[in-house]
C-alpha cells in the first residue's frame, strides 16, 4: 500500500504541484499511513530505503539521502516501525528484546510485580492513570490491570532472552508484536515504569540527592512540575494523542536501564547527528540503536558493518 502511494505521487503529472510539495505529500503519507500490517517491518537495505522514501531533489531530500549514506557505513539494514504514537516505545522495546540474553536486574526484583500496589498506596492520584477505552477505573482494578501488564512484560522478556538462536530470537520478537492487545499492554507497562522512575528521581532531587540533568529539565517544565502533572499531561497522552518528547526518551532509558542511541538525520552535518540517552551512559547498560528523521517517528537500525568514521 505504501509503495503504491509513493509511486502514484511520483508519477503524477500535475503541473500545479511542484517537486517540493510532492515530496512533502509523500513524506506525510508515509508517516501517517495506517497501512502497515506489521508493527516492525522486515529488514531493508538502508540505501534502498533512502532512495524509495526521498526521491526529490529539494535540499531536504538531498540532505536526508546524505544522512542515510553516512549511516549505511555503520549499519546495513533498517526496519520500519509502525507510525503511531507508540513508535518510540515499540522501537526501543523491540531492539531491547531482540538482543536480550537475560532478564534485567530490575525485572528480577521480588517487588517488581507489587509496584502498582505500592505506588498507589502512596500516591492516590495514580488512580487517574489512563487505560485504553477505560477512562474511569477503581483503584484496585487499575492496580490489578497494570500488574498484569508488568507480569506480561516479564514473561515475554524471559521467553525471548531464553532463546539462543539469533534467527529464532528475531522470529519470536516479530511474533510478539503481531498481537495488538498484548503489544498495547507491553507499551503501557513501559509507561508505568517511566512513571515509577520519574517519582524516584523527583524524590531524590527533593531530598538533595544527585540526579541526572534531564530530570531537572523534566520537572522544570510548566506541564510537568511534579510526577502527578507528568502523568496527566504527558504519560497519559503517549500512545493516545502524542508520542515521546526528547526529555522523555531519557526517562525511558533510565526506566529500562538501557542506553538509547539515536541517529537524528535532520541534524546531519552537525555534532548532534548521534544522540545518546542518557548523555553519559552507564558502562554496563546495553545499547539499542534507533534512527529518526524528525524526533517524532523512530525506525530501527540493524546489522552493524565494519566500524567507519561518520
Amino acid at each position: 500500500m505504501i509503495l503504491e502511494v509513493s509511486s502514484n505521487l511520483n508519477d503524477s503529472q500535475d503541473v500545479c504541484c511542484d517537486a517540493e510539495e510532492k515530496e512533502k505529500m509523500l513524506h506525510t503519507c508515509k508517516m501517517s499511513s495506517s497501512a502497515y500490517k506489521l508493527s516492525v517491518a522486515p529488514e531493508m537495505d538502508i540505501l534502498e530505503y533512502s532512495k524509495k522514501e526521498w526521491r526529490g531533489n529539494t535540499p531536504v531530500a538531498k540532505s536526508m539521502r546524505k544522512g542515510y549514506e553516512a549511516v549505511a557505513r555503520k549499519f546495513a539494514s533498517i526496519r520500519q516501525v509502525r507510525g503511531d504514537n507508540y513508535c518510540a516505545l515499540r522501537a526501543t522495546l523491540f531492539q531491547a528484546l531482540s538482543q536480550a540474553t537475560q532478564l534485567p536486574r530490575w525485572l528480577q526484583s521480588e517487588d517488581f510485580t507489587m509496584l502498582p500496589e505500592n505506588l498507589l498506596s502512596k500516591y492516590d492520584w495514580i488512580k487517574q492513570w489512563q487505560l485504553k477505552e477505560k477512562p474511569s477505573r477503581k483503584t484496585g482494578e487499575i492496580s490489578d490491570e497494570i500488574k498484569e501488564y508488568l507480569l506480561l512484560l516479564k514473561k515475554k522478556w524471559k521467553c525471548v532472552s531464553d532463546i539462543k538462536c539469533p534467527v529464532e530470537k528475531q522470529e519470536a520478537c516479530d511474533e510478539l508484536l503481531k498481537n495488538e492487545e498484548e503489544e498495547y499492554r507491553l507499551h503501557e507497562a513501559l509507561k508505568f515504569l517511566m512513571l515509577n522512575t520519574a517519582i524516584e528521581l523527583y524524590n531524590d532531587e527533593k531530598n538533595r540527592r544527585r540526579v541526572p540533568i534531564f530530570s531537572l529539565l523534566l520537572f522544570a517544565c510548566d506541564t510537568s512540575i511534579s510526577p502527578c502533572q507528568l502523568m496527566h499531561n504527558h504519560l497519559n497522552q503517549i500512545g493516545h494523542s502524542g508520542g515521546l518528547e526528547q526529555v522523555e526518551m531519557f526517562l525511558l532509558a533510565y526506566a529500562l536501564q538501557y542506553t538509547i542511541q539515536v541517529y537524528r538525520l535532520y541534524k546531519f552535518s552537525t555534532d548532534e547527528l548521534i544522540t545518546f540517552h542518557p548523555s553519559n551512559p552507564e558502562e554496563d547498560w546495553p545499547v539499542v540503536t534507533l534512527i529518526t528523521e524528525d524526533d517524532r517517528h523512530y525506525n530501527i537500525l540493524v546489522r552493524t558493518c565494519q566500524e567507519t568514521m561518520l
